[in-house]
């Protein structure tokens, strides 16, 4: 940012669990999103942009601190990221930006328990979970309730309003949760207009229903209720009220959708038929060189997991009409994406607001045979959307190699706001500037898990890298490896780890994650003596 110059506003949109190519910019061809369409092409787009962990808590914190999860510690769903800990919204507010936040967060617990099965498993690995008195590594003193802010249950009850510095947040809306019935702000917003999303939502009071899979049907919530209703609705008042004022303003708007439950409402739930959706590669390809939970999810096929987040093998009947409930989803919240967008330019704020669109991960959707998320690293869920548009830049696309923790220490430059110690992102300036073509010759991608599946026993530590190359991938503590040639095999069909035929490329990989690996290690502190 040029000294002297006017500080730029910036609004980030994210999708929840939306994968990269479920978007018409992304040459989707059955999917209609106009309006993100046409942010595509104001953009700079980033076709190779990687997750630093496939799940929801952590690659969130990731965003905004531009760390990886080993480092800011919110290795897996479950684990409340430090409320104090430096990031991208607490910077821009301390550097007078008015930070608001429209949608889902995910900061801290929503209040979901474990699955039996899973509590028993951790319990036996973790007797310390078990202990009140076990403290934590990095505990400070706290007041009580300081870690239920999104708490769902709580919020079901009254309205709460969150403090006025929520990890940097002045102002929140929150949604807690997924679907057509989350909780949160929205739940007291929908009550306000005369319906309670509680009683009308989910899947027992669906007027339709996938009898298969409990997780696809048609809310009877109508779509100006929507939880992406909300979402579009506030976040574009928000922006009158930013319209002019003197300080720049940071919006974070995040939809719940399209997340399962893939619930659309009326006008929404037809738009796409079954029957248009194509397989995908892969969808009957052979599993017998994959990992042995894959396997074991294929003895199963179209049994869908007791934990409905678990990934599972689908039936093409779940398969299709989950698509094409998504699409109209995806629809939806393009629709109320455009209607935000639509206010931008109506306020006058366009031409001096840096926009930006992602999603927190992908999601399997039929890739491989596989649906959701979970001990899993195949492309369709670690690869996610971004396109970041800035006012005077050039709109192009690139396939560097870049991560979503790239986003704080991008946006802190472009906003000239002083970084903080241990930013582990590498800022994208240059390549929206075009004065490189790549920032990285290599990622690595996270995933912790506490507890495991039949195969794969927890818990479960899983690390894989990145290249163009190829994709390596290690289940630490036990023998299993995933190796992918993406010269030769770029729909990830074929696992080679262990072939001689592919020993140079294992060896070299293997490298690289050990590198990567060992830069990873945590620098926020810095050294204050010689000792």
């Amino acid at each position: 940012m040029r000294a002297g110059a006017k500080r730029p506003n910036v609004l980030v949109f994210i999708a929840d669990q939306l994968r990269a190519d479920h978007l018409g910019f992304a040459g989707n061809t059955v999917v209609r999103t106009p309006n993100l369409d046409k942010l595509a092409t104001e953009s700079m787009v980033f076709t190779e942009a990687t997750v630093t962990n496939p799940t929801c808590m952590p690659n969130r914190a990731s965003l905004i601190t531009g760390r990886w999860p080993s480092a800011h510690g919110t290795r897996c769903n479950g684990i409340t990221l430090d409320p104090e800990a430096s990031n991208l919204v607490r910077s821009l507010s301390c550097g007078g930006y008015l930070t608001t936040a429209v949608g889902k967060l995910h900061h801290q617990n929503m209040g979901w328990g474990f699955e039996p099965g899973q509590l028993a498993e951790i319990l036996a690995t973790d007797p310390l979970l078990a202990d009140p008195a076990a403290a934590d590594a990095r505990a400070r003193p706290r007041p009580a309730g300081w870690d239920k802010w999104e708490d769902r249950q709580a919020h079901d009850e009254r309205f709460i309003p969150l403090p006025q510095d929520y990890y940097g947040y002045r102002h929140v809306d929150l949604v807690i949760g997924h679907g057509d019935r989350p909780g949160g702000h929205y739940v007291h917003w929908a009550r306000e207009r005369g319906m309670d999303p509680l009683a009308v939502g989910g899947a027992e009071n669906a007027p339709r229903k996938l009898d298969s899979w409990d997780q696809v049907y048609e809310t009877a919530i109508p779509a100006k209720l929507h939880p992406s209703a909300y979402v579009g609705e506030r976040a574009a008042e928000h922006l009158a009220g930013f319209a002019g004022g003197e300080d720049p303003f940071f919006m974070f708007v995040s939809f719940p959708d399209p997340h399962h439950p893939f619930s659309p409402p009326e006008g929404y739930a037809d738009l796409y038929s079954p029957d248009e959706i194509d397989l995908p590669v892969g969808f009957y390809q052979d599993h017998a060189k994959s990992p042995p939970h894959i396997r074991h999810m294929f003895d199963h096929r179209g049994e869908p997991n007791a934990d409905p987040t678990m990934t599972f093998a689908a039936d093409e009947a779940q398969y299709r009409q989950a698509a094409a409930a998504q699409y109209g989803l995806i629809t939806l919240m393009d629709e109320q994406i455009g209607r935000v967008l639509a206010a931008l330019e109506e306020t006058g704020l366009a031409e001096d607001t840096i926009v930006v669109f992602t999603s927190d991960h992908g999601d399997l959707f039929g890739d491989h045979g596989l649906m959701l998320k979970h001990f899993s690293h195949y492309r369709a869920v670690t690869h996610v959307p971004l396109a970041i548009k800035v006012p005077g830049r050039q709109a192009g696309t690139t396939d560097a190699l870049v991560s979503t923790a790239d986003l704080a220490p991008t946006l802190l430059e472009l906003t000239g706001t002083r970084p903080y110690r241990g930013i582990q992102g590498t800022s994208l300036v240059p390549l929206l500037d075009r004065e490189a073509v790549a920032v990285r010759d290599a990622l690595i991608i996270e995933e912790d898990q506490p507890f495991g599946l039949p195969g794969l026993p927890g818990p479960v530590r899983t690390r894989s890298v990145l290249t163009r190359e190829g994709r390596l991938t290690r289940y630490f503590g036990t023998d299993i490896t995933e190796l992918y040639d993406h010269v030769m095999d770029r729909e990830e069909l074929n696992n080679v780890a262990g072939e001689a035929k592919f020993k140079d490329l294992q060896d070299s990989l293997t490298a690289a994650m050990l590198e990567g690996m060992a830069a990873l290690a945590d620098e926020g502190t810095a050294p204050t003596a010689a000792a």
